[in-house]
């Protein structure tokens, strides 16, 4: 039986179909992996977080400014670490009758000579509890401004702001 037109046109486009397989456009894939890369780079870079401490509870703020990385104080209700360093525990800190704290003044002077640049004023933030008293903040803030450590941050949790 001879076959038609139509169907040797048919039996030849099924023919070279079936040669040429599945393929795939890689270009477009790679540009694909290449913005996932991208993306991936710029978003962990930014992020700068603060080392995560159980025994200090922040206060919250609805800040929008993100914190730049620096020397930290932290103030727990026990003790007073820089970069996680004991200096003092907090009740002879808030007990001594001086305006300042002497061992958190020698710890940051000797963190500002190692310093390879040597500035007039460094930057500093402060992760205190909320709960501790006020008394101590502020002997911690005159005892860093006194250090050439005036740039001072508080740390806080960062809250969604309310919709009016």
């Amino acid at each position: 039986m001879s076959n038609s037109s139509r169907t040797k046109r048919m039996i030849a486009l099924n023919k070279n179909r079936r040669d040429k397989g599945a393929a795939l456009n890689m270009v477009s894939l790679m540009d694909i992996f290449t913005i996932l890369v991208f993306f991936l780079l710029v978003t962990s870079s930014e992020s700068e977080a603060l080392p995560p401490v159980k025994a200090i509870h922040l206060p919250t703020s609805t800040t929008e400014i993100q914190p730049k990385k620096t020397l930290i104080i932290m103030v727990s209700e026990k003790d007073i670490r820089i970069n996680g360093h004991y200096i003092i525990d907090t009740n002879t800190a808030t007990n001594n009758n001086k305006a300042i704290i002497p061992e958190l003044a020698l710890a940051l002077i000797k963190y500002a000579k190692k310093q390879p640049e040597k500035k007039k004023r460094y930057n500093i933030t402060v992760m205190g509890d909320k709960e501790i008293p006020y008394k101590l903040l502020k002997k911690i803030m005159l005892t860093s401004a006194g250090t050439k450590f005036s740039n001072i941050s508080l740390a806080v949790v960062r809250k969604q702001a309310e919709k009016s």
